[in-house]
């Protein structure tokens, strides 16, 4: 995984730069500990052959656009040398309120649902996304 690792924080400082991006979580956030939601839904959950990220993005169309229309996709292309393939979803995404952060267990619970129910508008995929929620509205 050498070639991931030489390439993620430039890859992070290019996310962090991208139109729409809001925050990610630290690296330093991402740790055994932090990780342990995976352990009860991965059967041999082994931390050191997980590569977890999880960010915050304004629009989906933000976040297609930095995954594939940037330095990133060169990332996605070469997965395979370093990440084996997985069954399943490896990525879910789903919306939060505004001026909230998602938790790495919240992310475990959303990807079960995604596992499971496939895309719906509480868990879903780049592949098949759905439009935010509308907020409550009142009639007077």
């Amino acid at each position: 995984m050498s070639g991931l690792a030489n390439r993620i924080d430039e890859i992070n400082r290019l996310a962090e730069q991208s139109p729409g991006f809001i925050w990610r979580l630290p690296t330093s956030g991402i740790t055994s500990e932090t990780l342990e939601p995976f352990e009860a839904v991965l059967p041999g959950f082994q931390r050191d052959q997980l590569f977890y990220n999880m960010s915050v993005w304004e629009t989906v169309e933000n976040l297609r656009a930095y995954t594939f229309g940037s330095t990133h996709a060169e990332m996605l292309n070469e997965r395979y040398q370093w990440i084996d393939r997985i069954a399943g979803a490896s990525v879910v995404l789903w919306w939060i309120p505004m001026g909230s952060l998602p938790t790495i267990a919240e992310s475990v619970h959303r990807w079960r649902e995604l596992e499971t129910n496939g895309p719906t508008p509480h868990a879903f995929t780049l592949r098949r996304s759905f439009p935010p929620p509308q907020p409550n509205t009142k009639s007077t």
